[in-house]
């Protein structure tokens, strides 16, 4: 069988959407299904050497063929196809970029019996006319920003109404998207082999996007705090994003790293703010501290079945009392992280690999 997923951005380019479709993308290959991944090239606004868009259509228009692009790393299988195009900068045009892109390249389509969007259901949207028997679904892994635009709720609903079937990425996403999921998940995860000893009794990792959607800046707010009362309190930051420079006020910043989550070995606590994190921190058997700054936030992990096993603080200074709690009581602490072990050791990529495959026999 041949799924088509249609992805905002694939592996190399490192986030929870990017590594959710790598590895249900490497167990399908197993099971005999053929992939093909549409994505974005995230090098969009810069010059580089990779197939773009442009010289993809012409060479698709001379040999009636789609054009693999060639920024693809072929480690992850061979049976994986990857299509990377350059869609441009971010404003009103931009969507009609895509669909021209998509069109030229509609033998992906043509070819392909399921079609699996990511987030991304506005990609497909007029193709979803142009074969109104292809079999659609889709994944629904997030919130776009808070306060939620109307625009942004009003294209969950229509990527839901016209969709085969679908999978939401938490619970909170009925209460603020009022999508109805035909599948429930929170991720899943690959547990490590061996459980380290922490190496600095007193720190915490925080990894991700630097931005305001993470609460970065809260984070460093309160280590601030933390470092005057615990002056050997270190705190390690991996990631990117536009409050970079910010944060390095507070403390030097490591860039992204593919493989963070086998850092979590070294430090006591992990400061988190996506799924992804969360379950990872909790398979590495760190305590998890989850600082929100909008109720949708809020609800994205008290909502979930994992709220009592994660710490859920609402601003610096409540995290830094949290902080000092679990510091001075670790039996609780650890309490926490076996509860929340035995709970994540069940969110294999198998199991979360069989509600897509109910999904597309069932719908």
């Amino acid at each position: 069988m041949k799924v088509l997923f249609i992805a905002p951005y694939f592996y190399p380019s490192i986030g929870g959407v990017e590594k959710h479709v790598l590895e249900i993308s490497k167990r399908l290959v197993k099971k005999g299904f053929s992939i093909t991944i549409i994505a974005e090239d995230k090098n969009s606004d810069v010059t580089t050497n990779y197939q773009d868009r442009v010289s993809s259509d012409s060479k698709a228009n001379i040999t009636k063929k789609t054009v693999k692009s060639i920024y693809f790393d072929n480690k992850i299988g061979k049976k994986i196809r990857v299509f990377r195009f350059k869609f441009g900068r971010a404003n009103r045009l931009k969507k009609f970029k895509i669909w021209y892109c998509l069109f030229k390249n509609r033998k992906l389509i043509q070819e392909a019996d399921i079609i699996h969007c990511h987030d991304v259901f506005i990609w497909y949207l007029p193709f979803r006319f142009l074969y109104p028997n292809k079999k659609v679904y889709t994944t629904f892994h997030g919130y776009e920003s808070y306060p939620i635009k109307k625009g942004a709720w009003l294209v969950h609903k229509i990527s839901e109404k016209l969709s085969n079937g679908n999978i939401c990425v938490g619970e909170y996403l009925h209460k603020w998207y009022g999508t109805n999921p035909t599948y429930l998940t929170y991720g899943a995860v690959t547990l490590p082999k061996a459980f380290p000893k922490i190496k600095k009794n007193i720190s915490a990792l925080f990894w991700g996007r630097l931005d305001v959607q993470t609460s970065i800046l809260e984070y460093c707010k309160a280590v601030k705090i933390l470092k005057k009362k615990y002056p050997e309190f270190f705190f390690r930051v991996i990631g990117d994003g536009k409050q970079r420079k910010e944060v390095e006020n507070y403390v030097s910043v490591e860039g992204f790293k593919l493989s963070a989550e086998h850092e979590l070995s070294k430090y006591r606590f992990a400061f988190v703010s996506r799924y992804l994190s969360t379950l990872e921190a909790m398979a590495a058997k760190r305590l998890v501290f989850v600082l929100y700054d909008n109720p949708v936030k809020k609800d994205c992990f008290a909502m979930g079945p994992f709220a009592k096993r994660v710490i859920l603080v609402g601003s610096a200074e409540e995290l830094v009392s949290k902080v000092e709690y679990y510091l001075s009581n670790p039996k609780e602490e650890k309490k926490i992280i076996n509860e929340a072990f035995e709970w994540v050791s069940k969110q294999s990529w198998d199991r979360l690999i069989a509600k897509y495959l109910s999904l597309w026999k069932q719908t």
